[in-house]
């Protein structure tokens, strides 16, 4: 069997804050937006390449979503890494480096951690 990887989902207290973070932070488009009855998605894209992040909104959601250890991380590659680590540290948004593997992590508005790899790592 052969899969296609479509998307990744993370669920979000503030969809419009979200989707103006994401779109600051990391160049992502709104390509689509569904709303239901208690809820709305919006699929975010790059541009470049297939892959989407769906942000899920809840209506009934009012408390911040355990992330548990947080280990769990969504990766961007970027072309000019000092540009981009210029733009997250002026935003306020780093909340990890790895000096050593030459990477860092950005944090979203719900608490989930962005990594961040120079492009050709």
């Amino acid at each position: 069997m052969m899969a296609k990887f479509l998307h990744t989902n993370i669920n979000v207290l503030d969809l419009e804050r979200s989707r103006e973070f994401y779109e600051r932070a990391l160049g992502l488009r709104t390509l689509r937006r569904r709303d239901g009855d208690g809820f709305s998605l919006l699929f975010l894209g790059d541009g470049t390449t297939e892959h989407q992040l769906e942000l899920t909104w809840l209506a009934d959601r009012a408390e911040p979503y355990d992330l548990g250890d947080n280990e769990s991380h969504i990766a961007f590659e970027v072309g000019d890494f000092a540009s981009a680590h210029k733009a997250h540290s002026d935003m306020g948004c780093i909340c990890y480096e790895n000096h050593v593997m030459g990477i860092y992590f950005i944090e979203d508005p719900d608490g989930y951690w962005i990594e961040i790899i120079p492009r050709g790592e």
